[in-house]
């Protein structure tokens, strides 16, 4: 379990180290552009916040489909830090390319998340490095969730934020931010319902895990902080198809020259598909979490435009 007090905590501890991200308005409808962060989504912050409050290391060892994997690599190299990562063979070449080009040692286990967790956590216990957990662990979302204070202070305020989920470390971080001050909605692929299904069992379940967003949201079951912090807060859950989320990664191309991956692209499908309809007059904010993806894949033809919206007040 985290607060708002731990959120604040990490943002003291980690700034300086990570990018204050911009945010787009447009249409009634704010994006936090976090896929501008460093080595292109939100996980640096986690990242750093896990590190730094860990105290000295010689060594770090995560398990990721690429994202976590990459923000682990780059703090560590900021550090001075020895990396070691593993990925499932399924990740995409070019967050592997990258993660080599951080200086981790990269290590490819099985064909899911979870062969590479399995094998991460023995190296950890054998060597006696610091495992980064991918998304649960209180300091990786009390990290992940600084970007939801920065995110009040540069709209004003908000009713709503649409935050894309997977383990749901960004999500537990992000509603532990805003608690009281904003309601926070899990937006999730039909194919891997992990936020979905925990909230109708009563606790976090294994899915299955497929689709096109999966190198990112991948994780087979929610974390268990964050099925603590959306049940205390009371967070919404939506699901969205496929088409819906290569749709809108299209949309945020052809609109916003805005280049996403598929799962960056997830909370902006909700609204683009009409899965999540705000209400008139609703402050709404979308958060673009992830940006390495294969530039050649951007557009789609089948894509359509985003509907119109009338804004709710003075277009920004």
């Amino acid at each position: 379990m985290i607060s708002t007090a731990d959120v604040a905590r990490a943002a003291a501890r980690i700034e300086g180290r990570v990018r204050r991200t911009p945010v787009l308005a447009d249409d009634g409808v704010w994006f936090k552009l976090e896929q501008l962060q460093h080595t292109g989504s939100f996980k640096a912050r986690g990242a750093f916040n896990r590190i730094l409050a860990a105290g000295e290391q010689i060594a770090v060892v995560t398990a990721s489909g690429g994202n976590a994997g990459l923000a682990v690599a780059y703090a560590a190299r900021e550090f001075g830090l020895t990396a070691r990562v593993y990925v499932p063979a399924t990740a995409p070449a070019v967050k592997v390319a990258k993660l080599r080009q951080l200086g981790a040692a990269v290590e490819l286990v099985g064909e899911k998340y979870a062969d590479a967790y399995d094998a991460a956590v023995k190296d950890a216990a054998d060597s006696g490095a610091l495992f980064c957990h991918a998304y649960d662990h209180p300091d990786i979302c009390a990290g992940q969730g600084t970007l939801g204070l920065e995110l009040l202070e540069q709209t004003g305020g908000l009713d709503t934020i649409l935050v894309a989920v997977g383990g749901g470390g960004l999500l537990a971080g992000v509603a532990a931010a805003v608690e009281g001050r904003a309601r926070v909605v899990g937006v999730e692929p039909r194919t891997i319902p992990t936020l979905h299904s925990a909230l109708a069992a009563g606790e976090p379940v294994t899915v299955g895990v497929g689709g096109v967003a999966a190198d990112s949201l991948g994780a087979s079951r929610l974390g268990d902080i964050a099925f603590a912090v959306a049940t205390r807060a009371n967070t919404g859950s939506v699901l969205v198809d496929d088409a819906a989320i290569v749709e809108a990664r299209a949309a945020l191309w052809d609109r916003y020259r805005l280049a996403v991956e598929p799962g960056g692209a997830t909370a902006f499908a909700a609204l683009l598909s009409g899965a999540y309809r705000p209400a008139p007059g609703e402050r709404l904010a979308v958060l673009l979490c992830g940006a390495n993806t294969d530039p050649a894949t951007l557009t789609s033809p089948t894509a359509a435009p985003p509907p119109a919206r009338t804004p709710p007040g003075t277009r920004r």
